[in-house]
């Protein structure tokens, strides 16, 4: 019998994890499968650990326990690198991802030869209309600027072989973006849809600032079009200045030289000025993404858990 490993990210997440042992367990229970089930609690405030440790008395129940918040991302790859599964998949505790289609990707990987089914949502149920719009912008923009294939409202709940497994733990980078490494990979993966549903319980723990944050390392981690961009802009002023150096050269020969338009100089320089700024603020993104890889910095630190190491 094969095994299924669930990697289940958590951060505060002590009223879904019940709902959600539940409703995996009716899943798993009738699939001919044998199932590790892994909570990695990403340094959660609540009694998440707690929770998961009542749930332990089920065999198949192992968890990992971050010292501190170390980030989804984080987690993820602490479930991948610890489990020992067959076939491995990542889902959320909260239920927006549906157990119910694990039987189908299971199928669809041993029947149709597939290394990986992963999931791409069609609609997004709970989610503000202005997240919305932010994360249809965002797929547009990584789709255009990455050499690495981006499938919009793509999720990172998929199903995996072992292999592939393997392959996507060998990617050490500490600045982590999943959905850019499981494409980066490779290989032969089936994408099916599903609607994303209300939270069980709980509340999200995704504002603004930290999608923003998420789809800046996405961008420059798979893209260096940012810096391409720059160095555009920045040869296009150069140009523009030439031009206008002249212009004003030859314009003062035939018209004199007239002390009007102070104005509208300064704002050329505030605009240059700030477009100068944002030149450096590209560099210094991709400067700082360097700068935490040559430190060495483990990606996360494990407290305590009851996972046999392999």
């Amino acid at each position: 019998m094969k095994k299924l490993s669930v990697i289940v990210p958590c951060f505060n997440e002590e009223e879904s994890i019940p709902y959600f042992y539940e409703e995996i367990k009716k899943v798993t229970n009738s699939m001919n499968v044998k199932l590790e089930l892994i909570f990695v609690d990403d340094g959660s405030r609540d009694k998440t650990l707690e929770v998961v440790k009542k749930l332990t008395e089920d065999k198949v129940v192992k968890y990992i326990s971050f010292s501190r918040n170390f980030g989804k991302e984080a987690a993820m790859y602490a479930g991948l690198n610890m489990c020992t599964g067959d076939y491995v998949t990542i889902m959320d505790a909260d239920l927006q991802h549906p157990p119910e289609l694990l039987p189908e990707m299971l199928r669809i990987i041993e029947e149709e030869n597939y290394d990986c089914v992963a999931t791409k949502s069609i609609n997004k149920k709970g989610y503000s209309f202005f997240r919305k719009i932010f994360t249809r912008c965002f797929y547009k923009i990584i789709e255009k600027m990455s050499n690495t294939k981006m499938v919009p409202g793509a999720n990172d709940y998929r199903l995996m072989t072992r292999q592939m497994v393997n392959s996507i733990i060998s990617v050490k980078e500490y600045n982590r973006y999943s959905k850019g490494i499981f494409s980066f990979v490779g290989y032969k993966t089936k994408w099916i849809e599903f609607e994303v549903q209300e939270r069980k319980a709980g509340t999200t723990k995704w504002n603004f600032w930290k999608l923003f944050s998420y789809a800046l390392d996405g961008i420059v981690g798979f893209s260096t079009a940012p810096l391409t961009l720059s160095a555009i802009i920045g040869l296009f002023f150069c140009i523009v200045s030439f031009i206008m150096i002249i212009v004003i050269i030859i314009k003062t020969l035939i018209f004199g030289d007239p002390t009007s338009g102070w104005p509208s100089l300064v704002c050329i320089i505030f605009f240059v000025s700030g477009v100068q700024l944002f030149c450096i603020g590209v560099i210094g993104e991709y400067l700082a993404k360097i700068y935490l890889e040559v430190k060495g910095r483990p990606i996360y630190i494990v407290k305590e858990s009851n996972v046999d190491k392999k």
